[in-house]
């Protein structure tokens, strides 16, 4: 234990054992959800036409895969270091369904 915490509350303080309720989260301001779920909106109609797109079959191969890159380069400008939530959410899908139109394995 650090001399000055010692000395302020004793040789029996422990952080660890502060109860959590006095720990107030920061809520976030309605105008902050708000961009948050427009944020959202754009992603998944984004990504519902990308899938659109590509399920119709028109498209070569080279350009849906550049679709699904697209879509995850947004994801990245709309919510920055998330990219591991998107290819958690969408990239199966986008493997998927390449797969199925293109007869990948």
């Amino acid at each position: 234990m650090l001399p000055f915490v010692a000395a302020c509350w004793g040789s029996h303080y422990n952080p660890l054992e502060e109860p959590m309720s006095s720990i107030q989260p920061i809520s976030p301001t309605k105008a902050e959800i708000d961009e948050e779920s427009r944020r959202v909106r754009r992603l998944r109609i984004v990504v519902n036409l990308s899938l659109s797109l590509i399920a119709q079959g028109n498209l070569p191969y080279s350009e849906a895969q550049e679709l699904a890159a697209s879509a995850r380069r947004l994801a990245e400008v709309l919510f920055p270091g998330k990219g591991e939530v998107y290819d958690l959410l969408y990239r199966p899908k986008f493997r998927q369904l390449i797969n199925e139109v293109y007869r990948l394995q």
